[in-house]
């Protein structure tokens, strides 16, 4: 029988002795092991050496084998890139750039454009430090070719009550196969003969004019809404609902069917666990997932979700991949500033112990089912994620006495006013999932909320109300009435 208590002996002392043995200490070149004739520029994981010829190859077959295995992107699609500057977005980037290119063998046949958005004003950024930015993310995005959109965060507070609404599934869905679709778009090409009409589509006409900041008033809006929140973990929330809002109202206003992001396999983890600590459990499929269809007309596909953060940084150096790195999200906390965070930091400082960390969390969600995120109606789906009302026990949960504490505080006031009951805090609860109803009680006032959900969630509170009055039946003489 082992020790384990000791400080030198014991199996936990053997294990990390034995994981300090593993780790090559060689100090000739290894050689590559798919080649085996370069020198391995760089390992992936133990044993996986890979010369650069070789990683590259890797790496894009990386990407093309998770477009092909899904088949969720058509050929002749619009597909717009949401590109942050960082290092995942960007490999994704310049995969689209390379797949596209005239010396690929087997070109992509979708239709790319690019989307920023600006978050410096919540960031912490000067007006010159925005300007900056925004100068050097266009000119990254003028050396692509493909067609962008540069769009600010205060904008989202312009966004119709629509947003928050699905649109059909039957406009983003082809009539045909995805292998009629690939017969016909190659026919296609041969008959017009030229081999760059799908990179050279829907380009601007001309050059976007540079970008400009918006009014000083509405970025002093915005940074009242987040300065009303209470918590680090509801602002981060709310930079993501905003900035999902942000990219779909511009996909739909675009023509783009489909909308690619960066979340790599360690961003996909981190999200998993942070999801789950934040009362998500139920949506992770849709969350984490390759494919995100609760929008209905647009979907949201993660082509970099198998890459690691390791990966990603090795050919972003090895290759010159261009970023541009922002400021995370300002907070008077040293320490414990937000759940993200601290998940971030936990599974990170795992990682460096235990490599296999991350790619457990990883596979583990691979096994997780959309079906609990699809709701059938309005009425069954989420104010603000748009996914299924998780709510069938609340007796069962802690939710129970958020609604008891939330009632007393809002009946108080307003009660004069004919919207009383659309304008209270306790009337947009039962329109909330248990995660979002977490965090809606963390948003601050109800004035400082985002136009468009206020109004959106009167829609639906005066539809139910008209809804519950046309379902009662008035009585006559006792009996119901025929009418």
């Amino acid at each position: 029988m082992c020790e384990a208590a000791g400080d030198d002996a014991g199996c936990g002392a053997d294990a990390a002795s034995a994981r300090r043995r593993r780790v090559p200490g060689h100090s000739y070149p290894r050689p590559c092991v798919k080649c085996g004739q370069g020198s391995a520029a760089l390992v992936i994981r133990v044993g996986d050496a890979f010369c650069r010829g070789c990683f590259r190859e890797y790496f894009v077959h990386k990407f093309r084998a998770m477009l092909g295995k899904n088949r969720v992107i058509f050929p002749g699609e619009k597909v717009l890139l949401a590109l942050s500057g960082g290092a995942a977005s960007s490999a994704m980037l310049r995969q689209v750039q390379e797949g596209l290119s005239r010396e690929t063998a087997k070109r992509l046949r979708f239709v790319p454009g690019i989307i920023y958005v600006d978050e410096g004003a919540v960031r912490g950024q000067s007006v010159a430090q925005r300007e900056q930015s925004l100068a050097r993310m266009e000119t990254l995005l003028q050396a692509t070719g493909f067609p962008y959109h540069l769009v600010h965060l205060e904008q989202a507070l312009e966004l119709p009550p629509s947003i928050l609404q699905p649109g059909p599934e039957g406009s983003s869905k082809p009539s045909t196969s995805y292998k009629e679709a690939v017969e016909g778009f190659i026919q296609q090409q041969r008959q017009e003969g030229d081999g760059d009409s799908l990179s050279t589509q829907d380009m601007p006409g001309g050059s976007p004019p540079l970008p400009r900041l918006p009014a000083a008033a509405r970025t002093q809006e915005l940074l009242q809404l987040f300065e009303a929140v209470e918590t680090s973990t509801a602002r981060e929330e709310l930079l993501q609902m905003l900035r999902i809002h942000l990219i779909l109202q511009t996909a739909r206003t675009r023509g783009y069917a489909k909308v690619m992001t960066g979340e790599s396999c360690t961003r996909v983890a981190i999200k998993l666990l942070t999801n789950l600590a934040l009362g998500r459990g139920a949506f992770l499929a849709v969350d984490t997932g390759f494919m995100d269809n609760r929008h209905g007309d647009v979907v949201v596909v993660r082509p970099m979700r198998e890459y690691t953060a390791k990966e990603i940084a090795f050919y972003n150096h090895f290759f010159d991949v261009p970023t541009v790195i922002m400021p995370p999200l300002s907070t008077k906390r040293r320490e414990k500033p937000s759940i993200h965070r601290v998940i971030e930091r936990f599974l990170l400082g795992l990682q460096e112990d235990f490599p296999s960390t991350i790619s457990t969390v990883y596979r583990t969600g691979e096994k997780l089912s959309p079906a609990p995120a699809k709701a059938s109606s309005e009425s069954q789906r989420c104010l603000l994620c748009l996914c299924a009302l998780d709510i069938a026990g609340e007796e069962e949960l802690a939710l129970e006495p958020t609604l008891i504490i939330e009632e007393p505080e809002e009946n108080g006031c307003c009660q004069d006013t004919p919207a009383a009951g659309a304008e209270s805090r306790a009337a947009f609860i039962p329109l909330l999932c248990y995660g979002c109803r977490l965090t809606f009680k963390e948003l601050g006032p109800l004035a400082t909320l985002p136009p468009y959900v206020r109004a959106e969630a009167q829609r639906r509170i005066h539809r139910a109300e008209m809804k519950q009055q046309s379902q009662e039946v008035p009585l006559e003489d006792g009996e119901p009435s025929k009418s």
